[in-house]
């Protein structure tokens, strides 16, 4: 059978023609190899040099290689942090026409390491909370995505820095499926799974001196299952708050935000009665709000921005009473983010004069008025409105961070 590459960019099997995919890939010469720490794998897995990119190759069966490459690619689309699936090389054969294994191909994650080479000096147990929440996040992403991982653990997975924490990746994606949705059995035993393989992980940390004498192997087992059950149920609960309090729902997607999760969409319903809003929020991985605020409105503003105001615009939305998603009568997304704009947005911006705007932008200033209708929302219990909060900015905050006293909200 002649060699294949499968890849998802054309100028990839030029340049990995260039390997020597006849030998087997624990017999790879040196010169090809690059030198990087290694996890714990069932398979054989080598750093290797294509062009000017550092790629992972994996030698497994040619059915798993294709489904996990499949998989991988699924993933990318969804935006869930994991390795980037290059290519898929079948029909190797040795110098003497014997058949090898074929291999998976994927990107380096760069910056990021294995649990084990972390562990080379001991962790703080700080540190390791870190990794937790991490490890607890990613599943979280999973989960929200329908993918059932299957043998989530420490060795499976890629912790790279972020800013005083860590982010981690998918790498192995060899027992994982994916589902339109994931019932609650299918999560509770992805995260069974977690609790014994993570523990089983620090115990053999434990055993080779590794492992800080201060942590329990079972506890930071088991923290990981309270940790995501936190997060889960942040993210997925239903809200019903008071008709008018929609000061609630903003406080709702702050303390989502502050958990590292950004809201891309809001599900808002109205009681029969009018008494009661009900609201669900859907969220995402950071980096979607710019696009989205662009495509709907045509402004252009920064990633913070850009989500204040998409979350402000889908408030305003839900009170329009052409406002009907699902409904093929009802009006457009884009049709409504364009009267919000011109309604809403552009007339409340033009109300802040422009000899006290200083140096802010337009985003930027409807910003802050959002940020001070929430501050006294708050100190009332109620909803102030814009136009109440816009007066008052301009009378008792504006004067005084012209005059250097008192700095814009963050």
């Amino acid at each position: 059978m002649a060699l294949q590459i499968s890849a998802t960019n054309p100028e990839h099997p030029a340049l990995l023609l260039e390997l020597p995919w006849q030998l087997p890939l624990e017999q790879w010469p040196e010169e090809y190899l690059v030198p990087l720490p290694r996890g714990i794998s069932r398979h054989v897995v080598r750093y290797a040099r294509a062009g000017d990119e550092v790629i992972a190759v994996k030698e497994l069966a040619e059915r798993p290689a294709l489904r996990e490459y499949q998989l991988l690619r699924d993933l990318d689309r969804l935006a869930i942090p994991a390795v980037d699936a290059l290519a898929v090389v079948t029909g190797r054969s040795d110098a003497a026409g014997e058949a090898l294994e074929p291999v998976l191909v994927t990107r380096h994650l760069g910056g990021s390491q294995p649990y084990r080479s972390m562990f080379e000096t001991t962790l703080r147990p700080a540190t390791m909370h870190r990794l937790m929440d991490a490890l607890a996040v990613l599943l979280v992403r999973l989960h929200l995505a329908g993918f059932a991982w299957g043998d989530c653990s420490l060795s499976n997975t890629l912790f790279r820095r972020d800013a005083g924490a860590y982010a981690a990746y998918l790498v192995d994606a060899e027992t994982g499926d994916l589902h339109p949705r994931l019932s609650d059995g299918q999560r509770d035993y992805d995260l069974d799974l977690a609790r014994v393989n993570i523990s089983g992980e620090l115990l053999d940390l434990e055993a080779s001196g590794a492992l800080h004498p201060s942590v329990d192997p079972v506890e930071f087992g088991t923290e990981i299952c309270a940790r995501y059950r936190s997060l889960w149920q942040e993210l997925t609960r239903t809200s019903v708050y008071p008709a008018g309090k929609y000061h609630y729902i903003e406080r709702r997607i702050r303390r989502l935000n502050d958990l590292g999760f950004d809201v891309a969409e809001m599900q808002i319903e109205h009681a029969s009665n009018g008494d009661t809003v009900t609201f669900v929020p859907k969220v995402v991985d950071a980096g979607h709000h710019q696009r989205q605020l662009l495509r709907l409105t045509g402004l252009d503003a920064e990633e913070n921005q850009a989500r204040r105001l998409l979350n402000d615009l889908e408030s305003w939305m839900a009170t329009q009473d052409d406002y009907a998603p699902g409904d093929p009568l009802g009006a457009r997304p884009e049709v409504l983010a364009h009267r919000w704009v011109r309604e809403v947005f552009r007339p409340t911006v033009r109300a802040v004069p422009v000899e006290l705007r200083g140096a802010m932008d337009p985003a930027e200033i409807y910003h802050e008025l959002l940020e001070h209708r929430w501050f006294l929302s708050e100190r009332a219990q109620h909803d102030i409105g814009l136009d109440t909060a816009v007066e008052d900015y301009i009378v008792n905050i504006l004067p005084k961070v012209r005059a250097g006293l008192q700095p814009t909200a963050d």
